[in-house]
């Protein structure tokens, strides 16, 4: 049997969001996405399609491409230096075909179809401090 991949960053980015923001259980309910550009269309560069927040503080963006998305993180913290958001146990997280990572002084997790965005998810949970 031959399984269709969904490579389109639109695509990938909103399961991902309906992931991040559809689902309460454990330390999803801490995860929200904020600042959705509705009109975000995939480039080669890269357009910010929306953040992701962790318990309110923003730690992440989540980039759209013609092939993929992006999402890049760094450690999240409130304005008492209290860090809610591990960017380091993130990249820990990242496992299996489909996902990737990159620090270039933010850490980088690249999803390249929409099979491999639960475990996005499961890696940026990880990066939750509890």
């Amino acid at each position: 049997m031959v399984e269709d991949r969904v490579t389109d960053g639109e695509r990938v980015a909103q399961l991902l969001a309906s992931e991040l923001s559809g689902r309460s259980d454990g330390e999803l309910d801490r995860f929200s996405v904020v600042d959705a550009d509705p009109d975000a269309e995939p480039t080669p560069e890269g357009t910010v399609a929306y953040r992701i927040a962790v318990d309110g503080d923003r730690t992440g963006e989540v980039h759209i491409y013609p092939d993929g998305a992006e999402v890049r993180v760094g450690d999240g913290g409130d304005e008492s230096g209290h860090h809610s958001f591990d960017a380091g146990r993130v990249v820990e997280g990242v496992r299996g075909d489909g996902l990737s990572t990159e620090s270039t002084g933010e850490t980088i997790v690249r999803i390249e179809y929409s099979a491999a965005v639960k475990r996005a998810v499961d890696a940026l949970v990880a990066g939750v401090d509890t």
